[in-house]
């Protein structure tokens, strides 16, 4: 996966020259990862200064549609990609889907059981619980989607506290401003947050109807 995402951005720098730059607008869950991609990146095309804006998806791929000058697109679903390229503002040829995201419910608390996700949600010890926002995250929808499969969306939302992106949702658990929250696996996993408190994942059929499989798209800025 990952040197597929830097073919396609090696793509988006072929033309440029060494004084030039690329952008890229890259998923919230990508935050602790995009230090390493554009590490290769730079060792493959190495006059060429790459800036990174993070963020939700759907939130980047409205700043795209608004004219924001991103060469390529690193999204956590598939959907937003596969606008863009309707809409006329992607390369089709570039659109490739890398990877598929998991989701998890993690806790810092050490009284706090999540090994049981509607129990969980119940429990008094939950006071906050983290999601990220559904109508721009694939993650948020993932974990509305689950609460909802669960049965415990009613119960769990006079408790949440609602991330701009899966990044901040984290935050708020590292920080212990929330008590639990619903987070990409991979964030769980990196470094930085690998022995911090405890999660189980949540099984992909409770929330089957929303994917989590990851896409890159060249803007049309980026084939230029």
């Amino acid at each position: 996966p990952r040197l597929l995402v830097v073919s396609i951005l090696l793509a988006s720098g072929v033309s440029l020259r060494a004084a030039e730059s690329l952008s890229v607008a890259a998923a919230a869950n990508f935050v602790y990862a995009i230090d390493a991609l554009l590490a290769e990146f730079k060792r493959s095309a190495p006059g060429v200064v790459v800036t990174c804006t993070t963020g939700a998806s759907g939130s980047l791929f409205a700043q795209v549609k608004n004219g924001a000058p991103f060469d390529v697109f690193l999204s956590a679903d598939t959907e937003y990609p596969g606008q863009l390229v309707a809409a006329g503002l992607g390369d089709p040829t570039t659109l490739r889907t890398f990877a598929t995201g998991r989701l998890v419910l993690w806790t810092t608390r050490p009284a706090l059981d999540v090994s049981n996700p509607a129990a969980a949600v119940r429990s008094p010890l939950v006071r906050k619980l983290a999601l990220a926002q559904p109508r721009f995250a694939p993650y948020g929808r993932a974990a509305r989607a689950a609460l909802e499969k669960l049965e415990v969306w009613s119960e769990a939302q006079p408790k949440i506290v609602m991330g701009e992106n899966i990044t901040q949702t984290a935050q708020f658990v590292e920080t212990g401003n929330a008590d639990a929250g619903f987070v990409a696996l991979s964030l769980v996993l990196s470094p930085r947050l690998a022995n911090q408190g405890r999660w189980t994942e949540v099984p992909p059929a409770l929330y089957a109807g929303v994917s989590l499989d990851h896409a890159v798209v060249l803007t049309n800025r980026g084939t230029r």
